[in-house]
């Protein structure tokens, strides 16, 4: 499994799980925390969940997936931003351990900026750290600029992450955001890196996977792997689709694949408004 170093120095799978859209029927439970079990056999052992995925649900369904594993696994979750007071960060972790059933969530984000004050977050994360209940916190759908905002509060240089919308058809954050946090070390964890599957259907991407048998939502994330710095977290409900994902990291791209990608979704000439799903 390729790693990532949070800045903290620890690694952490480049791989993980996402649980976007996973808790919200009932029904499909028991097949979805199947699906997270078989991710982390397979080493994909970061499973990032949040309170606002159906409405708690997901972080239920996390608990499924790890109850009696719990050692395995590198936790993230979030807190909403209209939580995200001092105390309201407190109260909205506490309510994501309990769903989750753990005592210490390994890396809690701010979902999206918000209106409270960054300095009230920014506390309520040091209090569930000195308190046991996080490790790590950072940050999710933040541009350059409330980046730096972040980074000038005091503590803001601490954070961990920046979870953002990156993908073969989503790369504006390639002209100024990614090379701002590299050059922090500070990595990115890259949500929808298969556009919800709707990458599939573009000519040079079939190509490139027909050239290497596989098939080229597989091609796409292998391409958001084979970037430094960068952990993906797509999300997968089907054991099938656990196990592409997982082979995705065995793909080799080439120079030729490379230019045959670049000229199909084209990097940024200049700068463009963060996207977000």
């Amino acid at each position: 499994m390729k790693t990532v170093i949070l800045p903290g120095g620890e690694a952490v799978p480049a791989l993980g799980l996402g649980t976007w859209h996973m808790g919200e029927r009932g029904a499909d439970r028991r097949s979805e925390a199947e699906a997270l079990r078989c991710g982390i056999d397979l080493g994909m052992t970061l499973i990032d969940t949040a309170e606002m995925y159906a409405s708690g649900g997901s972080e239920e369904g996390g608990a499924d997936a790890i109850r009696g594993r719990r050692d395995e696994v590198f936790l993230v979750s979030k807190v909403l931003p209209f939580n995200a007071s001092r105390n309201g960060t407190i109260e909205a972790c506490e309510a994501s351990l309990s769903r989750l059933e753990v005592e210490t969530i390994d890396l809690y984000l701010l979902h999206w900026p918000g209106s409270y004050p960054l300095e009230d977050t920014l506390a309520g994360f040091d209090d569930l750290k000195r308190a046991g209940k996080i490790r790590y916190w950072g940050v999710s759908n933040f541009d350059t600029s409330e980046m730096q905002e972040l980074t000038a509060v005091a503590g803001g240089g601490e954070c961990a992450t920046n979870q953002i919308l990156y993908n073969l058809d989503r790369r504006g954050v390639e002209f100024d955001l990614l090379p701002w946090c590299d050059a922090r070390s500070i990595p990115v964890m890259a949500y929808s890196p298969l556009e919800q599957g709707r990458i599939a259907g573009n000519r040079a991407l079939a190509e490139v996977a027909a050239r290497h048998g596989v098939t080229e939502t597989q091609v796409a994330l292998a391409w958001v792997l084979d970037r430094d710095g960068v952990i993906a977290i797509p999300k997968a409900s089907r054991l099938d689709h656990v196990r592409q994902n997982r082979a995705a990291l065995d793909i080799r791209l080439t120079p030729e694949d490379r230019r045959a990608l670049d000229a199909a979704f084209p990097a940024p000439t200049s700068k463009r408004p963060l996207e977000i799903l």
